[in-house]
């Protein structure tokens, strides 16, 4: 078994996607925790200042850029299946 099979099964199951999910959302609450604990001394924008603003800017980011990927996806790049015929 090579490592790619080890990655898929251990994603793939059921039981051990619900355990990568909790870890997950851990890790999240933690960073978005930690922010509140970090000294803002010298910020150059006023959006700097706001405790764990730079977490959810990046989380609300990051799905902006699957959603739009996948609309992009299915709009542009799909082609039907008798495209080449």
């Amino acid at each position: 078994m090579n490592l790619s099979e080890k990655l898929f099964d251990l994603v793939e199951k059921g039981e051990n996607r619900r355990k990568l999910r909790r870890i997950f959302y851990i890790v999240l609450a933690i960073t978005f925790i930690s922010d509140f604990f970090i000294r803002r001394e010298h910020v150059e924008f006023v959006w700097q200042a706001i405790p764990g603003f730079a977490s959810f800017y990046g989380f609300i980011s990051c799905i902006f850029i699957i959603v739009f990927s996948k609309w992009i996806g299915h709009r542009w790049l799909m082609k039907e299946e008798d495209y080449y015929d």
